[in-house]
């Protein structure tokens, strides 16, 4: 066991955010952290880091346990790049390779043995701690988080928030903790990255407690799910899918044991009433005997109700016709540089289409052209007949930070009264002075909220959705998947939560540099998809697959040779210079020196091995550059 939390509770006046909070994590152990925004994840995690102590209970961890932490806000500056940065976790190794590199020029002057042994055991720590492939580790974590490789030279203090929360958790991955917590490490990932992310960390030797509303890496990642709804701590033993599944059973289990309860509580009153009306001293006691019994009756709690979740409807004012969108040889980009070209697509009446890509290919620029917003470089994009598009854009620029959440609302739809407006926001869970809150002081959720509900009031019926479950939490993303599945318009949208796509998509669309890549099913049908596809071009080239494996055999196995025949070239100069040690004492002995023929019978021998070491640290030299020129160019 790395950690163990046994009856945590924590006010902030005059709220009670933790009432109940115990568990524990073993090693290896990925548990996610689930709860409604505001249910008290991060301040549970505050209080395992220490940073604020709990009102009530204890926190146990191992002894000399590291622990990592990924902020949901990378809030830290640097004028270190972003490679060097990384780096900054492998400082001892590297300090101990230019220790290597002097003790080298050192030894082409002064190859005592001493500074060989010396170099010798040196160099197997540094091959102990992987320090051959710390670089090419380091390179391979910044490509599986998404940057290319001309952005590992840009500073740190340049990067976006998003960059900089990939590269703190480059930083967390790198150093290898015993204990990693992660606030929301999906968020600025596109799905190539996710999906390296949770390979990653499948891997990963130490125990996770992960905050995440992204569903689908919590299915495939995590072996346990903690839930906090109302300061109080569930611990379910399995994946979200098993712990929605798990949580249902065992609050109708709940309600149906205290609804019995009730029942038998609510019969036994009346038989007390009963036998007390009689007025008889026997009945009296019979009476009393019984109110014993209810009053050492554990009284169970009734069931936690529900909290109200946010309830919109989409409906479209008018139909429109058969074709929605087309675009023609589409060709977009900037300063010179194509973002994408040659796109031909086509989007007909009541398709939910899913448009996927990597960071910055341009699927927000896309939209962009649709609404207007931006002209193509080259080709043609046509919307359809009666096509009115709605569109939610992730920065929420379409709002007026100035504004209130309720003139927000009355501005834009200045038909609707004061009452009616209150009772709309009421469903987006704006109540009372809630609606007073200018929008430039609410949070991430509650401005995606008002987007939500100034998009469904405008009875569009082409929906542009570009990340609509950034910001929501867990509960508001099942209404928004429900309602949209419902929908009778047409839904093309922008989303890196895969569980989304999954429930919501029809089709898919991936969106490459040269081309749109078209897949009729859902997030399950791409994967496979794409799996088959990579199988099949795997058999379309056999031959140069065979060589690369044949090249690859050899290659590993010229290496063991050159780092066996270091080592015999070690241990043959160890034993040479050991030889020479006792010649060295044999000339000092009358037996020798007395004896011009005995003598010089030594001097030869011991010039013979030390022409043999110089030739073999020569060789050895040579043989160690190899070896570390290839470790360093060696990927994970």
């Amino acid at each position: 066991m790395i950690l163990s939390v046994s009856g945590i509770k924590k006010s902030f006046l005059p709220h009670e955010v933790l009432k109940d909070v115990s568990f524990h994590l073993e090693d290896k152990e990925k548990m996610a952290l689930i709860g409604l925004n505001g249910a008290g994840k991060t301040t549970l995690f505050n209080i395992l880091l220490g940073k604020i102590n709990p009102d009530e209970g204890s926190v146990f961890l191992r002894k000399d346990a590291v622990v990592g932490y990924l902020p949901q806000v990378a809030e830290y500056e640097s004028d270190n790049l972003v490679e060097d940065e990384l780096l900054t976790v492998f400082r001892p190794l590297m300090e101990m390779e230019d220790r290597l590199r002097r003790m080298e020029q050192q030894m082409q002057q002064d190859a005592s043995r001493e500074l060989l042994d010396a170099y010798a055991e040196l160099t197997r720590v540094f091959e102990q701690k992987e320090g051959y492939s710390f670089r090419s580790r380091v390179r391979g974590v910044l490509n599986g988080l998404g940057f290319d490789e001309k952005e590992y030279t840009i500073p740190i203090c340049r990067l976006s928030g998003g960059q900089k929360t990939r590269v703190m958790l480059g930083k967390l991955l790198l150093q290898n903790p015993d204990l990693l917590l992660l606030d929301e490490p999906t968020n600025h990932l596109d799905i190539e990255s996710l999906t390296w992310l949770e390979g990653y960390l499948t891997g990963f030797r130490g125990a996770c407690i992960i905050i995440s509303h992204d569903r689908y890496f919590l299915d495939r990642l995590c072996t346990k799910t903690m839930e906090l709804e109302r300061g109080v701590a569930t611990v379910y033993n399995g994946n979200y899918s098993y712990f929605i599944e798990a949580k249902d059973f065992r609050k109708k289990i709940a309600l149906r044991e205290y609804e019995a309860q009730q029942t038998e509580i609510k019969r036994q009153e009346a038989i007390i009433r009963d036998l007390r009306g009689r007025g008889q001293e026997k009945f009296i006691k019979r009476a009393q005997s019984r109110e014993k019994i209810l009053d050492k009756m554990e009284v169970l709690d009734k069931p936690i109700e529900q909290q109200k979740a946010m309830r919109l409807h989409f409906t479209p004012a008018i139909e429109s016709g058969e074709i929605v969108l087309k675009a023609t040889q589409l060709r977009m980009g900037f300063d010179g540089r194509d973002l994408f070209r040659n796109m031909d697509f086509q989007i007909n009446k009541g398709e939910r289409v899913a448009l996927i890509g990597a960071n910055g290919i341009g699927k927000t620029t896309l939209f962009k052209l649709i609404m207007g917003q931006l002209l193509p470089l080259q080709g043609d994009l046509h919307k359809g007949v009666n096509v009115f598009p709605g569109y939610y854009d992730q920065t929420q620029e379409n709002l007026d930070p100035s504004k209130t959440v309720l003139y927000e609302i009355y501005d834009a739809y200045p038909q609707l009264n004061i009452p009616q407006i209150r009772n709309i926001l009421g469903c987006f869970l704006f109540r009372g002075d809630d609606v007073l809150k200018d929008i430039g002081a609410l949070s991430g959720g509650e401005k995606a909220r008002v987007s939500l509900c100034k998009i469904m009031l405008s009875n569009c019926n082409f929906l542009l959705l570009d990340e609509p479950t950034n910001h929501l939490d867990i509960a508001s993303r099942e209404v928004l998947e429900q309602n949209l599945c419902s929908y009778e318009g047409t839904l093309f949208f922008i989303s890196h939560d895969r569980y989304f796509i999954n429930r919501v998509a029809t089709r898919i669309l991936e969106l490459r540099v040269d081309r749109v890549v078209n897949y009729l099913g859902n997030y399950d049908f791409f994967t496979e998809h794409r799996r088959i596809e990579q199988e099949v071009m795997a058999q379309q080239r056999p031959t140069e697959n065979k060589i690369s494996f044949a090249e690859q055999k050899m290659a590993a196995s010229e290496l063991r040779k050159k780092k066996a025949r270091a080592r015999k070239m070690e241990d043959t100069i160890t034993r040479n210079e050991e030889e020479i040690d006792e010649i060295k004492a044999k000339m000092l002995l009358p037996k020798y020196y007395n004896s011009a023929s005995a003598y010089k019978e030594l001097e030869q021998r011991m010039q013979q091995l030390d022409d043999e070491n110089l030739h073999l640290m020569e060789e050895w030299d040579l043989l160690s550059e190899e070896l570390a020129a290839y470790e360093r160019e060696a990927q994970i």
